[in-house]
């Protein structure tokens, strides 16, 4: 590589284009379900796998199976609480490291297995160095040096002055770098500092040789490399960024930040190498500072080295806690943090770290002083420990020294001045080597040791000849809880690799049958007394597997392969359970094994970290082989039931990690074969055991409840289907991207992966639905026994129904997810209404799968896609499609139907031939009805403006009318327009969604009529007429009541009740009389009745109107509306069987009602003057609110108010007689009229005041007694004899309408009267003269041809003798009487 080439400022900018991998179709896979010769796997508790899952009950579960059409979106939400239950055991399951060795000073509990079958790390392949490098390195006798650089899967190789680049990842791939003349001693791989170099540049190289350090950029492009994986091309590019320095560089780390620290070989001193852009005035481009004795060495020339100080032989970062560590050669660590620019903080040294030790175990052999020698210093990740241990020291002979903030531990050594929020590390725990290793030569892969194998604590190890000691380690790598060391074997050119790793059998909490072992004081040493501190109660001891591996070769160098982007792709959220790194079990199905690089001399070695998959697949592999079945039931033991459950079950139905190498980047399902796979469905239904039911009765009643305890089964399904969801369920689905728009935030090919082994996992239960049956053995026993059997069984099919309801919506969720990706989701959001986006924005995948905002926002999400294609003329039936077939409850089979509907429409309003656009509008028409039930209001609202447009009457007034019904199935909008729209009530939403389908409906009627007005017709071709005669035609062929009511509202506000009346449509009578009644109401429903022949309702109708108090209705209103209802009433036809009788009834109760009305409207004008007096306010306000009877007039009013002249209307009215009250009146009446004028004046008084009277109410004797009247009218006669005229008293009577014969008598009995004052000859005298006056006028009035007195029978006789008698006894004075009677007589005569 060249200089000007490679150089950074010039580097050209490549733009590759996207490389997108195409998705087909989910992989099709089919198990065979057939389970014949196999043994039972089970303990004698398991019960036998059930003998015959027959075709039919196959045939129905796979129905069963198939989504419902109708989210049950309770039951996904039941099934992912018990996802977040697996996940929350998954978080608790393996005890944090710190939890583990706090408490105790020291530990030594190790498990070691006499046979590479189960050792716990295993060689998985070799690669040699590539053959040219090969022979030039064999070739030559110049110096060599090699390390690994794991992140960009390089191996470095610098021979003499020449450093090569090997790809191993492709196998031979070599790049070099021969651009400097030094021997090459150190290579290290650190980030750069952001905006130093160009954006392609994501790492530096940096090159140490005895005189100089430089930097070399390096970009990385992902390719596809060899066996379906991806590699790494890179590019190296000068940075012209060098700098001489007088002391070689070895242990290079760089920060997160991109400081790069180096200790000098010679004086163990600290340097930075400071680099930046540009030169500048306070400092060069590229200067290397002494940390060790201050920044101004790095500026003078060096006189000399101080050796005598102890010196820095390695440096150490912690990225995770900003900080760096530095080791000496004298066993102290020191702790820095960058602080500003070039500067660097000391927080802390720890010194004095044998002594530290020596006080945790005394007298340990492992612990001698000549030997204590720090190798390493490794990083303890926060991922790993929780608690805060964050450091750990191997030594060379394998005893590990773990440091930690926590206040458990000794200080020893001194400290710097902390920097805030820093706490002091000190040492909590020393872990010693595993005394009971096994030389490799002795471990044996035939050998088995039964059921204890598995799991061998302290003190149960085999007896071996010789345990391997460790002695001499030469480095070593800790990742992740796994420590890997490398000792020189004792055979030529061999290695032996430490291998160590926690036992989970032993620390985890898994439900096994040997559960974790409590915590127990370290062994005693022969000769070596010393004390412990005391156990921790219920805490559990760090237990770890420990092996060696022999390598052929000398080791250069050892790192862990990096963690998968699958591992590392998402962080959850902090409130959701996450399992520790350590529990490999929770994150063995989402991401490769773990495995580790052995750089040698003669190649590459990966180890690969044996998880608890591997053994069991190895374990049905020898089942299978030789047909023994105790390795399995030693794992089931080991791990637990429901582990070993879950683990069968991704054994049986294959997973993209099932193969503990790296996986190709979008996953290749590994499989095992057929008879495995039938191993592992036996093995898990037999392990599984069966569901448990604990009763718990109520005391006092008969009734009792209680809980189910779930098979192994169920909670391996649970526990599985968790782990493959965990990496993105708890997770946002959309992050802030480019542009100001949303993307996903897991990667495709994370969900792809998660995918493919959901699918797997459904496709597995699909074909063997037998595995959740329960087996006809099952029910045994007593009859109780057996009902408790089966409510434990039917709430595990309960449960397992709902997980696999939730495993087929995951699935297509991911399907949905990928095809918006596939449509550019950023850009469909966007696209979105505001609510929607903040709604999207906040989901996570789990909302989106279960929850109800999860289905709005996807639903939205389709609709906008939906309209995208209908915007470009594209069919929806590509789409639609493909939406059904990947995810269809996520785009039913109503919501395709919607989408070619509005097509339909589209094209309608396309087309210029009026044949094929009603052909098109009626289909779109008979579309939109079918998915009523998914059309949101504001769609339908939008399709009614567009039937509008086209003049489609028909599809404007049924498609809102349809949609009324579809959105209130329950009819409970119709319950509580029934019961009257009750306040309050909760079935009232239903009915404003029925509403507001109706309302569209009369905003098409007012469409079509405004077109109808001359001038304002539109464009169409349609009569606008026969349009608007067509739309009302439907709305009233509806059968659909409510509508008719709220047509018929509507028609009546618009004025047109008048043509309503004349149409008497079907529900009209029904609406006029339904609550809440109003006036406007009963007035039509009465003229309704009327119309419709039925005058005697209408009188009904009118008569509850008048007598109403729910209405504000003025006295004359109520009295006209009576008025009404007698006239109705009486118009009422007589038929024969008919309600004549009644009608008579009714009639004669309403002119009764009407009578006193008209009293109570007397009274209110009589009262209408006086309204303004305090004590009639009151009562004359009531007047008009209501009809009263006869007796609260009289009682509440005339009574009260003392109002003589209403009383005798009320007597009147009600013909009550009562002379004691009615005489007083009259007598009121008189002497109101005579008081304090002259006899004359009061004579015309009275004549004013009784004439009407009498003509009112005579013959009634309740409110006129004739007798009385006459009695007072003649005594005022008889009092003013002078002043009145004869014949005043009998002709006021004649005039108040009283017959002639009936005055006479009156007279004619006085006169013939004894009785005072008639016993006074004057006063007998003067009534005679009154007789004659009478007697004149009734003889003019019988002469009269069209008189009443000639009607009637004259009596001539009867006269003529009176007068005969008046005359005889008339005094000779009254000449004038006289004359009149014998005139009389001569009348008689003449015409008689």
């Amino acid at each position: 590589m060249t200089r000007d080439r490679c150089r950074a400022r010039l580097g050209i900018v490549q733009v590759l284009p996207l490389f997108r991998h195409h998705r087909s179709g989910l992989p099709s896979m089919a198990f065979s379900s057939s389970m014949t010769a196999q043994p039972n796997l089970a303990s004698s508790s398991s019960g036998p796998l059930l003998a015959s899952a027959n075709a039919s009950r196959f045939r129905q579960t796979q129905a069963a199976s198939k989504p419902a059409p109708i989210l049950d979106l309770p039951a996904l939400q039941g099934a992912s609480r018990v996802l977040h239950e697996q996940l929350e055991k998954d978080s608790r399951a393996v005890p944090d490291i710190g939890d583990m060795i706090s408490g105790l000073p020291s530990s030594e509990s190790y498990t070691v297995f006499p046979d590479d079958y189960r050792a716990p790390f295993q060689k998985r392949r070799h690669i040699g160095i590539p053959e040219s490098l090969w022979q030039y390195y064999t070739s030559t006798n110049l110096a060599t040096h090699m390390g690994l650089l794991p992140e960009i899967d390089r191996v470095w190789i610098a021979i003499d002055h020449n450093l090569f680049l090997w790809d191993y990842v492709d196998g031979q791939e070599l790049s070099s770098f021969v651009d400097q003349p030094d021997v090459i001693t150190h290579v290290a791989l650190v980030k750069p500092k952001s905006g130093v170099f160009i954006d392609e540049i994501t790492s530096l190289l940096v090159i140490c040789t005895p005189v100089t350090v430089l930097l070399i950029g390096v970009s990385t492009t992902p390719v596809p490399g060899p066996n379906g994986q991806t590699r790494k091309e890179i590019k190296l590019y000068a940075t012209d960024m060098t700098i001489a320095c007088d002391v070689e560089m070895s242990s290079v780390v760089g920060t997160p930040d991109g400081r790069i620290f180096m200790a000098g070989s010679q004086d163990g001193n600290l340097y930075e190498l400071h680099y930046q852009e540009k030169e500048g005035w306070f400092g060069k481009r590229v200067q290397l500072i002494n940390h060790s004795v201050g920044g101004v060495q790095s500026l003078l020339p060096r006189i000399g080295s101080s050796n005598s100080e102890d010196r820095i032989t390695s440096l150490v970062s912690d990225s995770a806690r900003n900080c760096f560590y530095s080791l000496t050669a004298r066993n102290t660590i020191s702790i820095w943090r960058t602080n500003g620019d070039k500067h660097v903080q000391h927080l802390q040294t720890i010194s004095n770290i044998y002594k530290a030790a020596q006080d945790k175990v005394p007298g340990s052999p492992a612990l001698a002083p000549q030997s204590f020698n720090i190798l390493a210093l490794h990083v303890i990740d926060p991922c790993e420990s929780r608690s805060g241990v964050q450091l750990v020291a191997i030594t060379v002979n394998g005893v590990r020294l773990y440091f930690s903030p926590s206040s458990f531990g000794s200080t020893y050594g001194w400290s710097t001045s902390a920097a805030p929020g820093f706490r002091n590390l000190s040492l909590a725990h020393v872990r010693l080597p595993p005394p009971n290793l096994i030389h490799p030569d002795e471990q044996s892969t035939t050998y088995r040791n039964g059921p204890g194998a598995y799991s061998l604590g302290q003190g149960q190890q085999p007896a071996t000849s010789r345990p391997y000691i460790i002695t001499t380690l030469e480095d070593s790598c800790y990742d992740l809880g796994i420590t890997i060391a490398v000792q020189r074997g004792d055979v030529a050119d061999t290695d032996y690799l430490l291998c160590i790793a926690p036992d989970l059998t032993q620390i985890a909490s898994l439900g096994q049958v040997r559960g974790p072992q409590m915590q127990q004081p370290p062994p005693q040493y022969v000769g070596h007394s010393y004390s412990t501190a005391p156990a921790v109660a219920n805490r559990v001891p760090l237990t770890e597997r420990a092996t060696l591996v022999p390598i052929p070769g000398l080791t250069w160098g050892i790192a862990p392969v990096p963690r998968s982007k699958y591992s590392t792709a998402t962080s959850a959220p902090a409130n959701t359970p996450a399992p520790l790194i350590t529990n490999e079990l929770a994150t063995q199905f989402s991401e490769p094994a773990r495995q580790y690089i052995i750089l040698t001399n003669g190649g590459l070695h990966w180890v690969a970290k044996r998880r608890a998959v591997d053994a069991l697949k190895e374990a049905i592999e020898e089942f299978q082989v030789e047909g023994n079945a105790q390795p399995l039931i030693d794992l089931r033991d080991s791990y637990g039931r429901d582990q070993t459950c879950a683990m069968l079950l991704a054994i049986a139905s294959g997973n993209t990690f099932l193969d503990p190498m790296e996986q190709s980047p979008l996953g290749c399902m590994s499989q095992v074969s057929s008879e495995l796979a039938a191993v592992a469905r036996q093995a898990f239904y037999d392990f599984g055991e069966r569901p448990t039911w604990a009763e718990r009765v109520t005391y006092g009643t008969s009734e009792g409840s209680g809980t189910a305890t779930f098979s192994g089964r169920r909670e391996g399904l649970a526990l599985y289907f968790a782990r493959l969801v965990r990496p993105f369920w708890k997770v946002k689905l959309t992050k802030a991207g480019a542009h100001g728009l949303q993307e996903l935030s897991v990667p495709d090919d994370i969900l792809v992966i998660a995918q493919k082994n959901l699918f797997a996992l459904k496709e597995l239960l699909d074909t063997n639905p037998y595995l959740f049956h329960s087996a006809p053995g099952d029910h045994t026993g007593a009859r109780s026994a057996a009902a408790n059997e089966q409510e434990a069984w039917k709430a595990e099919q309960s449960s397992v129904s709902q997980l696999l309801s939730l495993l087929a919506r995951s699935i297509e969720a991911i399907s949905f997810l990928l095809l918006l990706n596939d449509h550019r989701l950023g850009e469909l959001i966007a696209q979105c209404e505001p609510e929607v986006q903040k709604l999207l924005i906040s989901l996570t995948f789990e909302d989106l799968i279960t929850a109800d905002k999860g289905v709005t926002a996807s639903r939205a999400l389709v609709n906008v896609i939906i309209n995208q294609q209908i915007g470009q003329q594209i069919s929806v039936d590509t789409i639609s499609e493909v939406l059904q077939q990947r995810c269809g409850s996520f785009c039913s089979t109503d919501d395709v139907m919607l989408y070619k509907a509005k097509e339909n429409v589209r094209k309608a309003v396309e087309t210029h031939n009026p044949m094929e656009r009603q052909t098109w509008l009626g289909e779109s028409l008979r579309l939109f009805m079918k998915g009523a039930r998914n059309l949101e209001f504001d769609k339908l609202r939008e399709i009614c403006g567009d039937y509008q447009q086209l003049s489609y009457a028909k599809g404007a007034v049924e498609l809102p009318l349809h949609c009324a019904q579809a959105f209130d199935t329950d009819l409970q909008g119709q319950e509580y327009w029934v019961a009257g729209c009750p306040a309050n009530d909760p079935r009232a939403q239903f009915w404003e969604r029925r509403k507001h389908c109706y309302e569209l409906v009369l905003d098409s009627l007012s469409v079509f009529e405004e077109r109808c007005i001359p001038g304002k017709s539109s464009a169409q071709s349609d009569d606008p007429e026969t349009v608007r005669g067509h739309a009302y035609e439907l709305a009233f062929a509806s059968e659909d009541e409510m509508f008719h009511s709220t047509l018929y509202d509507w028609l009546i506000g618009r004025g047109m009740a008048d043509e309503l009346l004349e149409m008497r449509p079907a529900y009209l009578e029904a609406h006029l009389r339904r609550e809440p009644i109003t006036v406007e109401k009963f007035q039509l429903l009465w003229k309704f009745y009327v119309k419709d022949g039925q005058p005697l309702r209408a009188a009904e109708v009118l008569a509850a109107l008048a007598e109403s108090t729910d209405f504000n209705l003025s006295l004359d209103t109520r009295l006209e509306y009576l008025t009404l209802a007698v006239g109705n009433a009486k118009s009422h036809p007589v038929s024969v069987g008919g309600r004549h009788e009644t009608a008579i009834a009714f009639l004669t109760d309403l002119e009764e009602k009407l009578e006193v009305a008209q009293v109570q409207l007397e009274l209110y004008n009589t009262l209408l003057s006086r309204q303004n007096e305090p004590e009639v306010a009151e009562r004359f306000t009531a007047l008009s609110l209501r009809l009263y009877n006869i007796t609260e007039l009289y009682q509440l009013w005339a009574e009260p108010l003392d109002l003589p002249l209403i009383k005798l209307l009320i007597f009147h009215v009600s013909e009550h007689r009562d002379e004691s009250i009615v005489r007083p009146i009259w007598n009121r009446i008189f002497e109101e009229a005579i008081e304090g004028v002259e006899p004359k004046v009061a004579a015309d008084r009275i004549m004013a005041r009784v004439i009407p009277l009498g003509q009112r109410y005579y013959p009634s004797e309740s409110a006129f007694p004739l007798q009385h009247v006459a009695s007072l009218l003649v005594r005022f006669a008889l009092a003013h004899k002078g002043d009145i005229p004869y014949g005043w008293a009998p002709r006021i009577l004649v005039q108040c309408g009283v017959p002639f014969p009936e005055v006479w008598d009156i007279l004619h009995e006085m006169y013939e009267s004894q009785v005072p004052p008639f016993n006074e000859q004057a006063n007998v005298q003067a009534i005679s003269s009154d007789i004659a006056v009478l007697l004149t006028d009734w003889v003019e009035e019988a002469k009269r041809p069209q008189s009443v007195a000639s009607r009637g029978e004259f009596p001539v006789f009867r006269i003529d003798q009176a007068v005969d008698q008046y005359l005889a006894e008339l005094e000779a004075g009254r000449t004038e009487t006289k004359a009149a009677y014998e005139s009389i007589k001569r009348q008689l005569r003449r015409h008689w």
